[in-house]
């Protein structure tokens, strides 16, 4: 089968595409003939060595994979050959990636395609919603009727945290640039902040005046100053971005309010937890109600100038890989 991977850790360019052989499944396994695969920042973490997993070589690349049943070992029975499926956790822990014309996925991890779902739509959704409904649910306990700030509310994290809070009955303040206000409000936003607008800190008070209950940071500032200070009693900070970074935490006012700072890192979720987000994103995108803002579609050959393209910024929306280009 052709593959994108590496036979060490490098730069984008350590990514080789070419021939490997076809992979094995095992008795609860299911081989998947892939369609598309997302690429994403973690991606880049993996390739790299950054994030540190176990990662057998030659290893291939990518987390998130939609495509069909080729065959399912005897405790996958609930697949069938030709379910349309996807899954957003291989790559890590030992297991090889997605980015390969077939992969073999753990049942426990596969989940089928909502009927009328578009499926380049769902790849591309996959890693940024199913991070979202963990930082806000389980990690950040949100309840109705709270207020959650989300910073990065334009990008595709922070894009899903913003429909899914609303959508759960929370007051959504969305933290963006200015131009992407209109869009944020869209997605569900009670009030878009312009975070380059001049004094974030009095913006968000003026838009949350009784605090903030859940404070979501998908876009790794990591402010923790700002965070506390505007927190209601018992509120929570989940971070989930910028590996580097190094914030003061002002720990009287943090202790004195109840509150508490929780980080996550999708890649340690349990398989009931990933369950629970899949079940999310596959009513939500059945419905036409999550989306990225845009899908780049690229030949699965080209997939080491896509990590290059996304670690040097400007990438809006989403690049995804396919087998069939």
């Amino acid at each position: 089968m052709h593959a994108a991977y590496i036979e060490q850790f490098g730069p984008p360019e350590a990514i080789r595409y070419g021939e490997l052989p076809d992979p094995e499944p095992g008795p609860t396994d299911v081989l998947v003939a892939v369609d598309a695969v997302a690429v994403n920042n973690v991606d880049t973490f993996v390739r790299s060595g950054a994030w540190r997993t176990p990662v057998p070589l030659p290893f291939v690349v990518g987390r998130d994979l939609v495509g069909t049943v080729l065959s399912a070992g005897p405790g996958a029975h609930r697949f069938r050959p030709g379910d349309r499926v996807w899954c957003n956790s291989l790559g890590h822990d030992g297991r090889q990636g997605a980015a390969a014309e077939r992969a073999v996925v753990p049942a426990e991890r596969l989940y089928p395609l909502a009927p009328g779902a578009d499926p380049l739509e769902v790849v591309a959704v996959a890693h940024g919603a199913a991070t979202a409904h963990l930082g806000l649910f389980p990690h950040g306990r949100l309840r109705a009727g709270e207020t959650v700030v989300v910073i990065g509310a334009a990008g595709n994290v922070g894009g899903a945290a913003v429909v899914l809070a609303a959508r759960a009955g929370a007051r959504v303040v969305a933290v963006a640039a200015g131009r992407d206000a209109g869009y944020c409000r869209t997605l569900g936003a009670a009030e878009a902040v312009d975070r380059d607008g001049g004094d974030l800190a009095e913006a968000l008070r003026a838009a949350a005046p009784d605090g903030v209950g859940l404070w979501l940071d998908a876009a790794g500032v990591n402010d923790l100053g700002l965070a506390v200070d505007l927190m209601a009693r018992r509120g929570r900070a989940v971070l989930l971005a910028g590996m580097r970074t190094r914030p003061e935490l002002p720990v009287g006012p943090l202790y004195l309010k109840d509150c508490s700072v929780h980080g996550f890192a999708i890649s340690h979720a349990g398989t009931a937890e990933l369950a629970g987000a899949a079940a999310a994103i596959n009513r939500l995108t059945a419905e036409k109600a999550l989306s990225v803002r845009a899908v780049e579609t690229l030949p699965l050959r080209e997939a080491a100038a896509a990590h290059r393209r996304l670690e040097d910024g400007g990438v809006r929306g989403k690049l995804v890989l396919r087998t069939d280009t």
